[in-house]
């Protein structure tokens, strides 16, 4: 089987990515190896992990189990917040790549700001110094709001590459993207599928699925590409593997991305994890 050609997009530091990766969370243990080499098989070469994941040590053995060269993927992971001072930051990510037994992170995010502890500026400048000590090849954060990121931009001089926070139709995070977009930031998006929630039955997206003749997750995967995000999608079976990353062989058309504006709701967020004031450690 021919991998299909997938996309690329390229970072405001220079390093590039493809436009559809794949999330790895509860990926675990010899079967999430399986599920993993599944997905580098059949085309994904952007893998995201993180520290709090568990599976880096997993991630890394698929990689060698799958047998594409290193070069040709592109691997992530983040920082918990317990992790968060400089120096247990930087040893974090040391870890990271002991447990993975990579040389280095194509990138490495800072999981949650969790404001009220103070520290995401400091973890900030730890990346920031991993990145120099070439562990690092380009370095983000997950889940932060515009205040967030004025700060670390303003005390550092240093632009997040990414900015991966939750996106899917029933939250699509407008104001956020136009954040992202006016600073160079892309934006990543984890559960684009709602984590598979009652999203797949919708009536709307099944009308849009219809109407394309693709299946309504390939519809919600394509609406991410076409608001110029990169989705992260989940699945353990090959053909799910396979039927979402084929979404580059059609385009939704202007009445399609209005008909799916309509499914965004005032606080869409599947289980409320509101980065103003969610705390991950």
């Amino acid at each position: 089987m021919t991998a299909p050609t997938i996309p690329t997009r390229t970072l405001n530091d220079g390093a590039t990515q493809p436009a559809i990766g794949f999330g790895t969370y509860l990926l675990n243990g010899s079967a999430g190896v399986g599920d993993m080499v599944s997905a580098i098989k059949v085309g994904y070469r952007l893998l995201d992990s993180a520290f709090n994941y568990e599976n880096e040590g997993a991630v890394g053995e698929a990689i060698r189990q799958s047998g594409i060269p290193r070069a040709e993927l592109r691997v992530t992971s983040k920082l918990p917040g317990r992790h968060q001072h400089f120096k247990e930051a930087i040893a974090t990510v040391e870890e990271s790549l002991y447990r993975a037994q990579l040389d280095y992170y194509d990138q490495y995010l800072i999981h949650w700001p969790n404001p009220s502890k103070g520290l995401y500026v400091e973890a900030w400048t730890a990346l920031i110094e991993a990145q120099k000590k070439g562990l690092i090849r380009s370095i983000g954060v997950c889940n932060f709001l515009p205040e967030h990121l004025e700060k670390i931009i303003a005390e550092t001089g240093v632009t997040p590459a990414v900015n991966q926070v939750e996106l899917h139709p029933y939250f699509p995070q407008a104001e956020q993207r136009a954040f992202d977009k006016a600073h160079g930031i892309l934006t990543q998006s984890w559960s684009p599928l709602g984590r598979a929630s009652h999203m797949l039955q919708d009536p709307v997206l099944k009308t849009v699925a219809t109407r394309v003749g693709k299946t309504i997750a390939q519809v919600i995967l394509r609406w991410h590409v076409q608001l110029g995000a990169v989705p992260l999608p989940k699945a353990t079976a090959a053909p799910r593997q396979t039927e979402n990353l084929s979404v580059f062989d059609f385009e939704l058309s202007p009445q399609d991305m209005e008909q799916i504006a309509t499914l965004a709701r005032p606080d869409g967020r599947t289980f409320g994890q509101d980065p103003a004031t969610y705390e991950e450690f």
